[in-house]
């Protein structure tokens, strides 16, 4: 990050260049979860941002109801489930943290579908015993 000194009326105020993609506010655009970065610009809005509520609960909501769908689809017997959370599972804000922290680390995949980022991210952190 860059840090320019800017002179105005006397005083010397100091302007931060930070890249758009950390800076700007949450867009209506973003609610439409088209890829993982519009996903983490939800997860990650400003507290001062007008739509930080909505854009948190649709966040949860959307990684919670991925979970539980793939919970559901593999618990009948003899399903082989893609992850393997550990026991105790970790809290719902734990887990959405740290794919956040994940998927910050990989922007290779800002472009992928959300819920294929997910996956990837839990398949890595917790695959199944075969």
């Amino acid at each position: 990050m860059r840090v320019k000194p800017l002179r105005r009326h006397g005083m010397t105020v100091l302007v931060s260049l930070i890249p758009v993609s950390y800076a700007s506010a949450v867009t209506e655009q973003d609610f439409l979860a088209r890829n993982t970065q519009e996903l983490i610009n939800l997860c990650t809005a400003p507290a001062d941002d007008p739509l930080r509520v909505a854009a948190v609960h649709f966040c949860t909501g959307y990684l919670v109801g991925a979970y539980h769908y793939h919970e559901s689809i593999y618990s009948g017997p003899g399903s082989q489930p893609l992850v393997c959370p550990p026991n105790p599972k970790p809290t719902r804000q734990q887990a959405i943290t740290n794919f956040v922290s994940w998927a910050k680390a990989h922007p290779e995949y800002n472009q992928d579908r959300p819920v294929d980022a997910m996956f990837r991210y839990m398949i890595e952190k917790w695959p199944c015993q075969r």
